[in-house]
């Protein structure tokens, strides 16, 4: 070879390092060593520096709908020892010591007061019959069910069942996103959508009126009876949530998909387990002794 081609090989810049091809596989969610559900992303790059071989890493995530998740974990165990020690001993004394029928007119007598709330959301969502039976149901329990005490209007013959509906279902039924997921300690799992239609809700409720409903005992008494009045009714339902694999996931599933099927249902989409309107039946005319059925 020749001292010039000698030279050219000398000054010629190295060549340069073969770049690694990164390959990004699809997501799939892992639970953590604290069982927070994460979403993990696996790494595949062939190094050809390496051999070919295969290098694999990965990185985590919060998941989508719950970026606050380690917070929110650690909130729910906390709730789950108060519950466990105060709230659940409580709500049991509560359902011993208090008749049965005194439990239910206490919980159709705040049912009815929230029904001036229902009312307003059917009408912001352009729904005036609903509306029309949210507003007759709040007439007749108050004047025929002593003061909202006797659910009359679920009965024949009226058949206008109890509805739920909120500023937070409106909020939903126009397009806006629930936002994150939160779970607030002692009042549990709710988001920022929620938290946002329950103070309208408050402000625009009877509560917000003055009066009676605004006095100390009142207000103290009546959020203990709501309080262990819907721990009772839930009992089954969270020991369901503590028998799975991960209560906090679990939990945090059912109450999105229930948000979901709120707004689904305003949009007119029947929702498993929707109680149907109670029907009347007319009473069958008792035939005549003579009436054998023959023409």
């Amino acid at each position: 070879m020749s001292a010039f081609a000698i030279g050219i090989l000398l000054l010629a810049p190295p060549a340069a390092p073969a770049q690694a091809a990164t390959h990004w596989v699809e997501q799939q969610r892992v639970p953590d060593q604290t069982g927070v559900e994460k979403v993990e992303i696996a790494e595949l790059r062939a190094d050809p520096a390496m051999g070919e071989e295969i290098v694999v890493s990965a990185r985590r995530r919060d998941a989508p709908d719950d970026p606050l998740e380690r917070v929110n974990a650690l909130s729910f165990s906390a709730t789950q020892r108060i519950d466990d020690a105060i709230t659940e001993p409580a709500a049991r004394t509560y359902v011993r010591s208090v008749p049965r029928p005194i439990r239910l007119g206490l919980r159709n007598f705040f049912s009815n007061l929230r029904e001036p709330v229902v009312f307003a959301n059917y009408l912001l969502q352009l729904k005036p019959g609903k509306a029309v039976e949210t507003l007759g149901r709040f007439t007749i329990n108050t004047t025929l069910g002593l003061g909202g005490t006797i659910d009359v209007a679920k009965r024949c013959p009226f058949n206008l069942p109890l509805r739920q509906n909120r500023f937070s279902d409106t909020l939903g039924y126009y397009g806006v996103a629930p936002g994150p997921f939160l779970f607030v300690p002692v009042a549990g799992p709710t988001t920022l959508r929620d938290v946002v239609g329950g103070m309208v809700d408050f402000f625009a409720s009877p509560f917000a009126l003055g009066g009676p409903f605004r006095s100390r005992p009142y207000v103290i008494g009546s959020a203990a009876v709501r309080i262990l009045d819907r721990r009772d009714q839930k009992e089954e339902a969270l020991r369901t949530v503590d028998a799975s694999d991960n209560p906090y996931a679990t939990r945090r599933t059912l109450y999105l998909r229930r948000q979901r099927e709120r707004i689904e249902a305003l949009h007119g989409r029947p929702v498993l387990g929707e109680p149907a309107p109670q029907r009347c039946r007319r009473p069958s005319r008792e035939r005549g002794a003579g009436d054998d059925g023959a023409a």
